[in-house]
């Protein structure tokens, strides 16, 4: 799990973040990106992809990331961001907002899957979540950070069940926006939500 960042030590590089988002799928809601600096001797083998680790053990490592991280920086995209630009764009400037919001500048970044136009060297790794530590980090912070998002909204609106999920179209989730219509906060290019915008 750093491999990658074993390689950029090697050549000198001290200050190697680590970019990843989550919430392009979902139907509401912003989509999150986070930065994260590790310290260059950092290992924590439950640092994996945030997709791999119950919700508990995420929340516990969102904890443990904070704490010993050198820097970690948030970037969010919302649904009018979403709607307007489409989700990959809006998921790229989500990245650079993240990047930007590093309290220390990173001289090269690691991103998942994803390739961004940066002024600072960068490296676009395919499934870098299960590969790099760094962008398994990152993954962590921004899936918290947008669990507790849904978590908030679900108990301004319980009806949609986004708690439970996370704001992904699940059965319960459509049967409430048929029955109840759209929030504010859902993406009105996505399907099947437009298909219940009131003309």
């Amino acid at each position: 799990m750093k491999e990658y960042e074993n390689e950029l030590y090697d050549k000198g590089i001290e200050y190697i973040a680590g970019v990843d988002e989550v919430g392009r799928g979902p139907l509401i809601g912003n989509v999150v990106c986070a930065c994260v600096i590790l310290p260059k001797d950092y290992y924590n083998e439950d640092i994996k992809d945030s997709k791999k680790l119950s919700e508990k053990k995420r929340e516990m490592l969102y904890d443990v990331i904070m704490e010993n991280a050198i820097s970690v920086g948030i970037g969010e995209s919302n649904e009018e961001v979403i709607d307007e630009i489409n989700i990959l764009q809006a998921t790229k400037r989500a990245m650079k907002q993240a990047i930007d919001n590093c309290s220390i500048k990173p001289e090269h970044v690691l991103i998942d899957a994803v390739k961004l136009d940066l002024d600072i060297p960068s490296t676009s790794i395919i499934k870098g979540d299960a590969k790099s530590q760094t962008i398994a980090a990152a993954s962590i912070i921004a899936k918290v950070t947008r669990d507790r998002q849904m978590i908030e909204l679900a108990r301004i609106h319980p009806e949609y069940d986004l708690d439970k999920n996370k704001g992904y179209g699940t059965k319960k989730h459509i049967d409430a926006i048929k029955k109840y219509g759209l929030l504010k906060e859902h993406r009105k290019t996505f399907t099947p939500c437009n298909l219940y915008i009131k003309k």
